[in-house]
């Protein structure tokens, strides 16, 4: 049988500080080379827990009770901190959700970009200059000479977030994490970054999981898409597939909970109570608490 480029298979979690409640509920999904797959669902869905236990980065009041997660079939959870390290920012990389707080504000542009390519790659300081140029000119940024010479403060939310994705990318790695990285911007800027993003991807041939809480961004860019509720999957398969023939109630209530920009004056639709009471029937969850 063929192995997945990575396998999450039975993961669960609890938090210590809320008395072990459950944070991820044997949560198994699949995700091959050059394939972008959506982690979507509300806030506490486990989405970011998932991102963050691939990238080693879990808070310490999480902890891991199960399961494993396989990247080229080496278990990330077993692997000595050295290791995973090594993988972490070559291999596997982020982009984080806010460019405010991710980039250093003490710094220039050009240091916080070329540090990854010295310290790992071992380019010299030239070499590590012309390929941050060549970075920033790959994410469409103008005048890349002079943002490398600017400070985080003097940019663009869109611009800043430009550079977080050329960072990611800097290493040619063969994984992208991203988490949420529309959230902070407009609607006109984040069409353009969830083109880069995809562009980005296809040029390098990299895999990216794209963590969401939107469907409409994950129509966008997203080749399969995973749907979570209180750490559970709800439904997973290819996009198109979950969006125009969804197999469980809640995934239909939250396409309908959406906006229609096909009927721009329809309100909008609140996901039924009797839907949520279904799930928590299904997980297990009494009534009160997620």
């Amino acid at each position: 049988m063929t192995q997945s480029f990575v396998a999450i298979q039975g993961l669960s979690a609890i938090s210590t500080r809320d008395a072990g409640a459950p944070v991820l509920r044997d949560v198994s999904l699949t995700l091959e080379k050059g394939e972008v797959r959506g982690l979507v669902g509300e806030s506490g869905a486990g989405k970011s827990t998932i991102a963050k236990a691939l990238l080693g980065i879990l808070p310490s009041t999480v902890k891991i009770t199960g399961g494993f997660i396989r990247f080229e079939g080496r278990d990330l959870l077993s692997m000595p901190r050295r290791e995973l390290a090594d993988i972490m920012g070559r291999d596997i990389s982020l982009i984080p959700q806010d460019p405010q707080t991710a980039l250093n504000p003490a710094r220039r542009i050009e240091a916080q970009l070329t540090d990854g390519l010295r310290l790992r790659l071992g380019m010299g300081k030239t070499d590590a200059h012309q390929r941050a140029l060549q970075l920033l000119d790959e994410v469409q940024i103008r005048d890349p000479k002079r943002v490398l010479n600017a400070y985080p403060h003097e940019l663009s939310g869109g611009m800043r977030q430009r550079i977080l994705i050329a960072s990611a990318f800097a290493l040619n790695p063969k994984l992208v994490v991203a988490d949420e990285p529309t959230t902070a911007l407009d609607v006109t800027v984040q069409k353009e970054i969830l083109r880069l993003i995809r562009r980005m991807q296809e040029a390098h041939g990299t895999a990216v999981i794209f963590v969401t809480h939107d469907l409409g961004v994950v129509a966008k860019i997203c080749d399969s898409v995973t749907l979570l509720y209180a750490g559970k999957v709800i439904e997973d398969g290819k996009t198109r597939d979950l969006l125009t023939a969804p197999e469980h109630a809640y995934t239909s209530a939250l396409i309908a909970a959406g906006p229609r920009y096909d009927r721009p004056d329809a309100g909008l639709e609140p996901v039924p109570e009797a839907v949520f009471r279904q799930l928590r029937a299904e997980i297990g969850i009494a009534e009160g608490r997620v």
